[in-house]
């Protein structure tokens, strides 16, 4: 009786060790997919442009994006070409649903406008879930992976790319001299609130960003395509910060979401971040 279970639990560990085995391999095929997209979203030569912010770049915005640049303390700092974030995040699925926590790095590119975010979902040293979101070349893509091998998300096409580059302008507050480059444009809305556009090719995607008395970003708010079912539908979107710190020099937002507004008004808020690190102008991976 006692080999018998002996050698029943041999095999339940052998099973185990096997599934986790499996999981680490596949998920490194799924960072080589990462890898590829991020030599790719870096590839292009960087364009020429002053080197540091000055006052006069700031000359003729709306005064609300003013007094957040101004805040952020991007005037006599770099502009940057390429940022590295890492992230620890929250998600969740349904309003009052559990959330699961996620860690993710991510690559940013200013000029052409683009970013490849990597995600995985961890119990222990076991990656149970990979995630991709990019926009790269004017084309965005979502795709995740449960055990980096079986999709529950796969999202291409027009609305994608539209999404992917409208997420891109939302989360330029971490890299904000990017919002002095000249494919963004300004429009006042009264003295706390600016919209704000950014365009790439055939693409613009626009939002409306709420700046306080003293400069702080407090929310961005756009409609915004999201998947329901295969489909999408355009539906009202926030990102708000819920704390600033500093990084890179720069009082940039360290907490907020992503909140989606369901078709019956109740708030989702999808996802929670927090920012550990930023480093701007890194070399790219080895």
């Amino acid at each position: 009786m006692i080999r018998s279970l002996v050698r029943l639990a041999a095999v339940k560990i052998a099973i185990l060790a096997g599934m986790a085995a499996l999981l680490i391999v596949a998920s490194r095929r799924f960072g080589r997919l990462v890898e590829a997209d991020r030599r790719r979203l870096l590839a292009a030569p960087r364009p020429s442009h002053p080197s540091l912010v000055t006052e006069e770049m700031l000359a003729g915005l709306p005064e609300p994006a003013q007094r957040y640049l101004r805040y952020a303390g991007v005037v006599g700092r770099p502009l940057v070409d390429t940022v590295r974030v890492r992230q620890r995040c929250r998600m969740r699925t349904a309003p009052n649903g559990m959330s699961f926590p996620l860690v993710a790095e991510q690559w940013y590119r200013v000029e052409p406008p683009g970013f490849i975010w990597d995600a995985t979902v961890p119990i222990g040293c076991i990656p149970v879930v990979r995630g991709r979101d990019a926009y790269i070349e004017g084309r965005g893509l979502l795709t995740i992976k449960a055990g980096s091998l079986i999709p529950f998300v796969d999202a291409t096409g027009p609305e994608m790319d539209q999404a992917s580059l409208l997420r891109h302008l939302s989360e330029m507050a971490w890299f904000p001299s990017a919002f002095l480059r000249d494919r963004i444009s300004w429009e006042a809305i009264d003295d706390s609130t600016v919209r704000v556009s950014i365009t790439d090719g055939n693409l613009t995607a626009t939002g409306t960003a709420e700046i306080d008395t003293e400069g702080r970003l407090v929310a961005f708010r756009a409609e915004r395509h999201a998947m329901v079912g295969k489909a999408f539908e355009l539906r009202p979107w926030t990102a708000p910060t819920y704390a600033y710190g500093e990084f890179e020099g720069l009082r940039l937002p360290v907490r907020g979401a992503a909140v989606w507004t369901l078709a019956d008004g109740t708030e989702l808020p999808y996802i929670e971040v927090e920012l550990t690190d930023v480093e701007y102008d890194p070399p790219p991976p080895a």
